[in-house]
């Protein structure tokens, strides 16, 4: 079996663009499983959540993670923010490979996604009260699920790339 790294995180903590910084240094493929369940889907989140439901999409979510445990090459994944949610994904990504959690404040989250509106969860109302609501509801489900926790605020998606290359990578690979 390969070497596997899982990003997670809460949305806006860089999963995919640390992601890239990695693909780059490694040459592993990357995955983002938000990317997949698009392509799968035949149509964006935002549309799976309005017709088909978050359950369905969190079902989605598990199905992308027994794909990707199959593949035998070195590959790094972006998780989608909310798959750690369900018991069962957080003991598949566990198991999957070196689960890394890219923390940040709400103050990050809220800064990065400025102008976003591709958020389902993030839509309507007051912003700022559910990226701290979820933020405090999904840390503890992250902590859980992940075998690193790494700060992701004012860093450079580079620096936390060496960051998981040098103190991660180097004692597992």
């Amino acid at each position: 079996m390969g070497t596997h790294v899982i990003l997670i995180g809460f949305m806006g903590a860089g999963k995919t663009t640390v992601g890239r910084c990695l693909s780059k240094k490694t040459s592993w493929s990357l995955f983002d499983t938000d990317q997949l369940i698009e392509e799968q889907a035949g149509m964006s989140i935002s549309r799976i959540f309005e017709i088909r439901g978050e359950e369905e999409f969190r079902r989605l979510e598990t199905e992308t993670i027994r794909y990707l445990m199959d593949k035998e090459e070195d590959w790094i994944l972006s998780a989608g923010g909310g798959m750690p949610l369900r018991q069962e994904n957080r003991i598949l990504l566990r198991s999957a490979g070196q689960v890394v959690y890219l923390k940040v404040h709400p103050e990050t989250v809220l800064c990065r996604l400025r102008g976003d509106t591709t958020r389902p969860l993030l839509a309507g109302g007051n912003v700022r009260k559910k990226v701290e609501e979820l933020l405090g509801w999904r840390g503890p489900i992250y902590e859980e699920a992940a075998h690193v926790t790494v700060r992701a605020d004012d860093r450079s998606p580079e620096d936390i790339a060496e960051e998981i290359m040098d103190n991660i990578l180097t004692k597992n690979g």
